[in-house]
């Protein structure tokens, strides 16, 4: 019954019930704002399977969840949203200091319940085959890039979106440092400029602005915007309810 039940759950966001998933990333009602809760931990696992109003869409952070994936299992027929998978790259935010082998081995353990797989730009080459399973599947592909040190110059953020328009992502996502109000302006603007590429941008800021990022971000329109379960995995990271207060009037 959960099979059916999560095969029933992918083949909705394949459709655009979600406006995720596989569907042409070109169409602009994908990139409708879309609130995801993060999971990382086991507490926020819990308390995801009891949210009487789930997100948009739930993010697995499986590098977190590592030692857990036998609640993982257990939990996953009961999380009332499309999942994100992540075991994020250990140099963009990763936990446990996880190799490619290890990565490529929890997303194909649960592979058959993600709409989406999140892979950094930097890796993506790393996992062809997982690429090919996932299109097989009707996955979709979430690009991303974390630059969590510093806020890279507004023709490095092009560049890097050129480079990842040669995968075809569902989605784009890009989370740089805010620490400034001079980094926060050249990410608005850089979404402002992206926004209506050939794939939808998702676009959220780390640091000590990183709220307020995600607060005007959302209102503009980024595709994806992340909130945290339970205790925050990012700098600057709101809470679910945060962002469903702030984004009340227009979500």
């Amino acid at each position: 019954m959960a099979r059916a039940e999560n095969h029933t759950r992918k083949s909705k966001a394949a459709r655009g019930e979600t406006e995720i998933g596989t569907g042409d990333p070109r169409s602009r009602d994908q990139a409708r704002p879309r609130l995801v809760g993060v999971i990382a931990s086991s507490a926020a696992l819990v308390r995801a399977t009891r949210l009487r109003r789930p997100p948009d869409l739930f993010e697995l952070r499986l590098d977190a969840l590592r030692d857990s994936l036998g609640e993982l299992d257990l939990a996953i027929p009961r999380l009332r949203a499309p999942l994100i998978l992540t075991a994020r790259h250990p140099a963009e935010g990763g936990q446990g200091s996880l190799g490619v082998a290890r990565r490529r081995k929890l997303f194909e353990r649960f592979l058959e319940h993600a709409a989406l797989i999140d892979l950094e730009l930097r890796s993506v080459r790393h996992f062809s085959a997982l690429l090919t399973k996932m299109r097989n599947r009707g996955t979709g592909l979430l690009l991303s890039i974390h630059e969590l040190r510093e806020a890279p110059s507004a023709n490095e953020l092009f560049r890097l979106t050129h480079l990842a328009a040669a995968y075809q992502p569902s989605i784009f996502k890009i989370v740089i440092r805010t620490d400034t109000p001079g980094q926060l302006d050249q990410l608005m603007n850089f979404f402002l400029e992206t926004h209506a590429s050939s794939f939808p941008i998702a676009a959220m800021g780390i640091g000590k602005l990183g709220h307020q990022s995600r607060r005007q971000l959302l209102h503009l329109g980024s595709a994806l915007t992340y909130g945290s379960i339970g205790d925050p995995v990012a700098e600057g990271q709101p809470t679910l309810t945060q962002l469903r207060r702030h984004g009340r009037a227009y979500i």
